[in-house]
């Protein structure tokens, strides 16, 4: 299932850097849910990125982080499509698993849920998973994942597995969002399927890249912030912007910088191994925090300054709000900002 195969082609880097622009913009808009062909083009532009683009913790870390906003910024279902491939090769390769098979397309699917419960059994012929996932996003897309599942009562362990074998069944007919309708996320059973270890109990959660991967995510929630805010550009740009317009103009600048410098300073922390254990843990809390406050922050100035207008007759705007509105949901809200000072009282040191 997985090949070693820990090096990235000589050519990586410069193809990274030609994909992150612009172009790379107009690929994700082309390959997005209202352009046809969905998702076949955007999993194709997850395969091409995941030959690509850097991963995280290696020196190019903000690279990384940038072509996910750039993602984000033109289509989030495109970017909720690349985003979890591309986590999912990174997580191979910090086991030390290096490269999948050629074609493969894959998905994270850690989450948990009440009422459901997925076990990892050992048997003779190797691990086998029973039970169910909750919140596996394009399950029957993809054709492997890295899936977390119980090995004891108070154990879990990664796995990767196959998702075209005939023992898993993504359940169908339960999505119902309006935001991210082309990325359905239900639940998915396992009924003995074949699963290779990644790491062992603990690992994924304890592993440094854990709070990396989260804080990508973060990367995509601003893409789809600045995608929100050139609407509003582009409404202040038409017409000769009053007192109220322009302080919503700068309402979302000061957001935007804000969520830009903490993902700057992040990923150089993670480049210096500065982010790692207890640290790399407050990171991503902060980072995360601080882009989904400047997140909704551009949402609200943009329903404030663009009105009723631009949601109810314009498809891509009001999709892009109701994607944004959704994906947000993924952070924790107050309890998330619990943590992050419970963390920075157990750090010991004065943070400011």
């Amino acid at each position: 299932m997985v090949s070693i195969d820990p090096a990235r082609g000589p050519s990586a880097g410069a193809a990274a850097e030609s994909a992150a622009g612009e172009d790379l913009g107009q690929e994700a808009r082309a390959a997005g849910t209202a352009s046809g062909g969905w998702p076949d083009r955007a999993l194709g532009l997850a395969r091409r990125l995941g030959d690509a683009a850097p991963f995280p913790g290696e020196g190019r870390t903000g690279e990384l982080w940038d072509l996910l906003a750039a993602l984000g910024a033109a289509d989030l279902s495109v970017a909720r499509v690349v985003e979890p491939h591309l986590d999912a090769l990174a997580i191979l390769r910090q086991a030390g698993l290096g490269r999948p098979e050629a074609g493969s397309m894959w998905g994270v699917f850690a989450a948990e849920g009440p009422g459901t419960r997925l076990e990892a059994r050992r048997t003779a012929e190797g691990w086998r998973l029973h039970g169910t996932k909750p919140w596996c996003s394009l399950a029957k897309a993809l054709t492997h994942a890295v899936v977390t599942a119980h090995t004891g009562p108070d154990a879990r362990r990664a796995f990767a597995v196959p998702l075209g074998h005939p023992a898993v069944v993504a359940r169908e007919g339960g999505w119902h969002a309006l935001g991210l309708p082309g990325i359905p996320s239900g639940p998915v059973d396992f009924d003995g399927v074949p699963a290779e270890p990644v790491g062992e109990d603990g690992w994924y959660l304890e592993r440094p890249g854990f709070a990396w991967g989260g804080i990508g995510v973060a990367a995509v929630w601003h893409g789809g912030a600045l995608g929100v805010a050139r609407r509003l550009w582009a409404a202040a740009s038409q017409r000769t912007p009053d007192q109220i317009a322009l302080a919503h103009l700068g309402t979302a600048d000061l957001a935007l910088g804000t969520a830009r410098a903490v993902l700057a300073d992040a990923a150089a922390a993670v480049d210096a191994r500065r982010a790692e254990g207890s640290a790399g843990a407050l990171w991503a809390l902060r980072a995360r925090g601080t882009v989904a406050a400047a997140a909704e922050a551009v949402l609200t100035v943009a329903d404030h300054a663009l009105g009723p207008a631009p949601l109810a007759f314009e498809a891509e705007h009001a999709q892009r709000v109701a994607d944004l509105r959704l994906y947000l949901r993924q952070h924790h809200a107050e309890r998330d900002t619990a943590a992050l000072g419970r963390s920075l009282l157990e750090a010991g040191e004065r943070p400011w």
